[in-house]
């Protein structure tokens, strides 16, 4: 079992760092964290847990209006344009040990995360403070740079910030500028087929961003940003791999690879103001007309 909030919150006491506590209902998006936090003033943070294809886990970390491209990230890593992808719920349970919605560098805290690799945002040394769950996603705590730093070089991490919006060239004579933080391990989940897995990449590849409500301590932090939402894919009709697929499980991981990659351009703080309460049957209407094809192609 992981460790828990309260530890947490003890281990950061006794590492005499500052932090300011919130308590707040569960909350899943930085659209409904800004509820609870928006008159507030600081930087809100998302999270994405992902993968690649020799089963190596990142977890990067990002300001809410932080632009990640994960083709641009995925090349800058030294794995091609489709090396990255949302890493599957088991991954999420079996080596961070949070729950769905709880992804933050504080999840690294636990032994089993030991050779996930951690990207954060340089734009977190940009703000007085920042927010992030504390292993549960109904608090969240502030925090600034310099002390997110002396947390996790107490757990045996060196922080890489990275210019998470840059997009280098790659080529012959420019290796990728990223290529150093690949885990130099993968992870094997235990009892959990390939197929399997690659089924819930919908569900907990959202990035999840942090929610927080003031009902303790008053906050420097956060400004109201929109983040990746946690949205349940709808399976497509009639689709069946064809020859070109050696087994079920590659095909699915291609098809919930392209809803990944759709679903990552459609939420986007200018939809999200736009549509509002409609997002989600527009995001729905888009799916099915632009996926459509893809999945023709691929059956």
């Amino acid at each position: 079992m992981g460790l828990s909030k309260e530890h947490l919150l003890a281990r950061l006491q006794e590492l005499q760092i500052e932090f300011s506590k919130y308590e707040h209902p569960v909350v899943l998006t930085v659209e409904a964290q800004a509820k609870y936090v928006g008159h507030l003033g600081g930087g809100l943070s998302k999270n994405l847990f992902l993968k690649d294809k020799k089963n190596r886990f990142y977890v990067v970390s990002a300001l809410a209006d932080t632009k990640v491209d994960l083709k641009v990230l995925s090349q800058r890593l030294g794995l091609g344009k489709g090396g990255l992808r949302m890493a599957p719920e088991e991954a999420l349970g079996e080596i961070l040990q949070v729950p769905l919605g709880c992804v933050t560098p504080f999840a690294l805290v636990n032994d089993s995360a030991r050779d996930v690799s951690l990207l954060l945002d340089q734009g977190f040394k940009t703000r007085e403070h920042c927010f992030f769950h504390p292993l549960v996603n109904d608090m969240s705590i502030s925090l600034n740079a310099r002390d997110l730093d002396k947390f996790l070089k107490s757990i045996g991490r060196d922080p890489s910030y990275v210019d998470l919006e840059a997009n280098p060239a790659v080529g012959k004579d420019q290796p990728p500028d990223l290529a150093a933080l690949v885990p130099s391990g993968s992870i094997s989940l235990p009892d959990q087929p390939e197929k399997q897995s690659s089924s819930q990449v919908p569900k907990d590849g959202s990035l999840v961003p942090v929610d927080n409500r003031s009902k303790t301590v008053s906050a420097k932090v956060v400004k109201p940003s929109v983040v990746w939402n946690n949205t349940k894919g709808t399976p497509a009709k009639n689709v069946h791999p064809s020859s070109s697929f050696a087994d079920v499980g590659q095909f699915v991981e291609e098809i919930l690879h392209k809803t990944s990659e759709l679903l990552l351009s459609e939420i986007k703080e200018e939809t999200i103001r736009q549509h509002g309460e409609q997002l989600g049957t527009v995001v729905s209407e888009k799916f099915q007309k632009n996926l459509s094809s893809d999945f023709k192609n691929l059956a």
